[in-house]
């Protein structure tokens, strides 16, 4: 493991071991510190997330995306506030922490035994979403999570998911799929953050007047199961409570490929996210390229 790796393995393990005990009051302060040192130093991730808010927002002006882009990092800075205490959270502080609109979909679909796919973007805080579901209502999922580097680093990830009632499959492997299926056809809830595609063999949608490429693994496992798919979004506001909206059903459609269902669930997903993602930019957490254009012109760079 090289000094970085070690590093940042070292870093999120003292702000689970340490950030934790913190009174509330105090984390909410620390993480609104660090989240306005890191906009002032304007890294590449704050670039970033700068230049993504500019295709939600396009006609802000330089000024309104300075100050998007510093609630950007103050409402990412919350998530891993919320996150490193999130271990030592009770189930009642859990299921005060969230407030989600037209959950019947959700309830709805698992009482049908059919199995349930809730897809979701960067928003907010997903994994106090997950404490809330496994916690507050009751309902084991299993999720996909992205293989970090250090391999230590993705051990304290998978571990504190599972810590908090999650099975998390690694994303790479390739059979994380087939697992993914026999939950559902079980009757399962899967939950999958499916605005980024990790593979590069996703599927082009629009998004925000431009082209980006999306996960098929949503539309490909209802269509394979017979599950529901709910796409969802999570948002913050000036309280301690983190809100959610459940979208209406993606229905997979009565004709053509599998490919061409697959492009027009993918494309609704992407639509309802772009819904929640314009009402709320700042909780949108993207600090990496996303759209075909940015990552095209990354690749030509010498």
């Amino acid at each position: 493991m090289s000094a970085q790796d070690r590093l940042t393995d070292a870093l999120y393990g003292l702000g689970w071991s340490t950030v934790k005990k913190l009174p509330e009051p105090v984390a909410v302060t620390l993480g609104r510190t660090i989240a306005d040192a890191a906009w002032k130093q304007r890294g590449k991730g704050v670039q970033r997330l700068e230049s993504n808010y500019a295709r939600v927002v396009p006609d802000a002006s330089p000024e309104r995306l300075a100050e998007l882009s510093r609630a950007g990092m103050r409402s990412y800075m919350r998530y891993w506030m919320e996150s490193f205490r999130l271990p030592a959270w009770s189930r009642e502080r859990i299921g005060a922490g969230v407030d989600v609109k037209d959950l019947h979909y959700l309830t709805e679909g698992m009482a049908a035994g059919k199995g349930v796919i809730l897809a979701l973007p960067h928003l907010a805080n997903w994994d106090l979403a997950g404490a809330w579901l496994t916690t507050h209502l009751g309902i084991p999922f299993t999720t996909v999570a992205e293989r970090l580097k250090p391999e230590t680093l993705y051990d304290r990830f998978v571990a504190y998911r599972e810590g908090l009632g999650m099975e998390v499959l690694p994303h790479s492997g390739g059979s994380a799929f087939g697992t993914l299926a026999r939950r559902l056809r079980d009757g399962g809830l899967v939950c999958l953050v499916a605005d980024r595609d990790l593979s590069s063999s996703g599927v082009e949608v629009g998004f925000f007047g431009d082209t980006a490429r999306m996960p098929a693994g949503p539309a490909l496992l209802a269509q394979h199961t017979g599950a529901l798919l709910l796409p969802a979004t999570l948002w913050y506001d000036d309280s301690p409570v983190m809100r959610g909206q459940v979208h209406p059903p993606v229905e997979v459609p009565e004709s053509g490929t599998r490919a061409e269902k697959t492009s027009v669930m993918t494309q609704a997903l992407a639509d309802a996210f772009a819904t929640g993602i314009a009402d709320h930019p700042e909780d949108w957490h993207m600090l990496q390229r996303l759209w075909l254009a940015d990552l095209d012109a990354a690749k030509g760079r010498p």
